[in-house]
């Protein structure tokens, strides 16, 4: 079974509270305070699987939680930090939003990415003593570790797409030039998952190529497999469109590429345009000399694009077919690596598993706001910094908190009051 498209739920863990503690030992009177702190909460962590080209693994498995943080101690003991929970994921997966359908970060290299950040740890009573307050009763607790849903989606990371409709010998042509092993068989989609394989052209060079399955026409609406593997090729630098040249369906060469290129145009317009190299193959069971081999000639050189004659069974033009391949990848940019599409604002709203509820009340003439998120919120502002204030204004505004106030009545130079940090309304 192929899983290339899967929603899971990650939450980092909540960071200890610290301890409210005093020293006790002889002949010590005045020991003082010795709570330690919390330790913080593990973090969730993605990293590559280089050996894994699916979310199989995700299938029996969707909820990651990273551990919480320890408690602080007396003698100034700090809490054991959260063990971070480390995710792995096939090269190429992209980390999106489910509900805006942003991408949160590529996966297209080896670099570890931190989705979550566990909570902080909570400060022991021994940070709150002063010389008017020398025995602080309290500690600070710990901060709660983000937690959210996200969407994974493979989009493989080869650079050489082969496409073309069932049967026409995509596997077979991959198998022949690659170590790759591709399940082959005389009939409609035996390829039910795109396989992977390196093509090596000497001398420590080469390419990855896979063979997309399930194009057909209707591919972009649905049918098919073409669907859910179209996203494959979104990633190829060059397309290699394979034709059965020889007609052994009963199909026209000349109608299969055309309807293939369409279904790529619809499902997008870039990949309408990527450079293509024509691929004719069983070329050893094909009368070369047909008026259907005649037609697929003229309407190739119309095109203006390589063509290769081909056969998976003989051998005939491989070594060519990875020759002219391996030269125009050299001419073309390399490989998209997506950009996050995620705002620092967007982020900052979204690690409370969409939980994102906003109460207001109105005490003693202030306007108190409250709301969870607005508490893991607050622990990332520093209100010391002017840039800071602005991104927590930003956020404030992108989350309809000021739009709240407005419906409860406040009026300009009423006083807010979020978790002790209070400032005056302006409209």
């Amino acid at each position: 079974m192929f899983i290339d498209n899967i929603k899971i739920y990650v939450k980092a863990g909540d960071g200890g509270n610290g301890a409210v503690s005093f020293h006790r030992e002889k002949y010590v009177s005045a020991g003082g305070p010795d709570g330690g702190d919390g330790g913080r909460g593990g973090n969730i962590i993605f990293r590559i699987d280089e050996g894994a080209n699916t979310l199989l693994a995700f299938r029996y498995k969707r909820k990651f939680i990273a551990e919480n943080g320890g408690n602080g101690m007396s003698g100034k003991k700090h809490g054991k930090n959260g063990a971070d929970v480390i995710i792995t994921v096939p090269a190429g997966t992209l980390i999106k939003d489910p509900e805006s359908g942003k991408i949160i970060f590529d996966m297209a290299d080896n670099r570890e990415f931190v989705l979550c950040k566990g909570g902080r740890g909570g400060w022991g009573n021994r940070h709150f003593a002063t010389p008017t307050r020398q025995i602080p009763r309290f500690a600070k607790s710990g901060t709660k570790g983000e937690e959210r849903e996200v969407l994974l989606e493979l989009k493989m990371l080869a650079e050489v797409g082969l496409i073309g409709f069932p049967n026409v010998g995509k596997s077979s042509i991959l198998s022949r030039i690659s170590s790759a092993k591709p399940k082959i068989a005389n009939y409609h989609f035996t390829t039910l998952s795109p396989n992977l394989g390196v093509v090596s052209t000497g001398e420590g060079g080469g390419f990855l190529a896979a063979d997309i399955p399930g194009l057909i026409e209707g591919a972009s609406e649905g049918q098919g497999l073409g669907h859910d593997f179209l996203r494959h090729v979104d990633r190829c630098r060059l397309l290699l469109h394979v034709v059965d040249i020889a007609g052994t369906d009963g199909r026209d060469p000349v109608d299969d590429i055309e309807k293939i290129n369409f279904e790529l145009g619809k499902y997008s317009d870039e990949l309408s345009t990527r450079p293509q190299i024509l691929v004719a193959n069983k070329v050893d069971s094909a009368d070369m000399e047909s008026d259907a081999v005649l037609r697929f000639k003229e309407y190739a050189q119309k095109l203006d694009i390589p063509v290769i004659y081909v056969s998976a069974v003989t051998g005939e033009g491989l070594d060519a077919l990875v020759k002219i391949t391996a030269e125009k990848l050299r001419d073309l940019p390399p490989v998209t690596v997506y950009e996050p599409e995620y705002s620092p604002e967007d982020e900052a709203i979204a690690n409370s598993a969409g939980v994102k509820e906003t109460y207001i009340r109105k005490e003693n003439g202030k306007y108190i706001v409250e709301g969870e998120w607005l508490y893991n919120f607050m622990g990332q502002i520093n209100f010391a910094d002017y840039e800071s204030l602005n991104f927590f204004q930003r956020v404030l505004s992108k989350n309809g908190v000021f739009d709240k106030l407005r419906e409860a009545g406040i009026e300009e130079g009423d006083t807010v009051s979020i978790y002790d940090f209070e400032f005056d309304f302006v409209y």
